[in-house]
């Protein structure tokens, strides 16, 4: 026997290839969509800072009624907040501004007066 022919001392022992393998068990979370049941609602608790704008934090504080509703009632309570904040931040542009105060001098009014 040769060199070549001989098996390396510390090689491994053969073992099948991974598709000859058994198989592994099925994963419940591939499993069919109606074989799941739903998880519960739950509070996420993601803490919510204060804004300091009472209408910011009342939008704000609507964020919690998805934590007592059912994942798929979710995206109505996030589309109504939604609309809520860009309607906020829309009046913030059509609020008009303070006037601005001119540094110039006024002109004077014309004191001609011929008759």
């Amino acid at each position: 026997m040769t060199a070549a022919e001989r098996p390396a001392p510390d090689s491994a022992p053969w073992q099948p290839a991974p598709e000859a393998r058994e198989p592994a068990p099925p994963d419940p979370a591939q499993a069919a969509p109606e074989a799941r049941e739903p998880a519960a609602p739950g509070p996420l608790g993601v803490a919510r800072t204060p804004t300091g704008d009472a209408g910011v934090d009342a939008l704000l504080a609507r964020l919690a009624d998805a934590d007592r509703l059912p994942a798929d009632a979710h995206p109505q309570v996030y589309e109504d907040v939604h609309q809520g904040l860009r309607e906020t931040l829309a009046a913030l542009d059509a609020r008009p501004g303070p006037v601005p105060v001119s540094r110039e001098p006024s002109p004077s009014p014309s004191y001609d007066l011929r008759s």
